[in-house]
């Protein structure tokens, strides 16, 4: 599931492997060796994973299927707008 997560978080962002590692600063190799759940990343790169992506790390362990939507530095006005748009989106579905 942690592989799967990674490359899902990695295409959303339209990164390839190679920006990603660069990124994290690590070799392509090693981002695909997490993909194909061929190795599991240390717990010092799963939190650089978890800030980059700014989702917890429960998240990416398959804990909590919640994400979190950082809205620092915006008015109340703007989170409230945000939050009229998700609920928008949702009642689409």
């Amino acid at each position: 599931m942690l592989n799967e997560k990674i490359k899902k978080l990695r295409l959303s962002y339209n990164l390839s492997q190679v920006d990603l590692a660069k990124t994290l600063g690590v070799s392509k190799q090693c981002v695909s060796n997490w993909e194909n759940d061929n190795v599991l990343p240390s717990i010092d790169m799963l939190i650089k994973l978890s800030r980059f992506f700014n989702v917890s790390a429960d998240y990416l362990l398959g804990l909590d299927e919640r994400t979190d939507l950082d809205v620092t530095g915006l008015t109340d006005a703007e989170i409230a707008h945000l939050k009229l748009l998700i609920e928008d989106l949702r009642a689409r579905r």
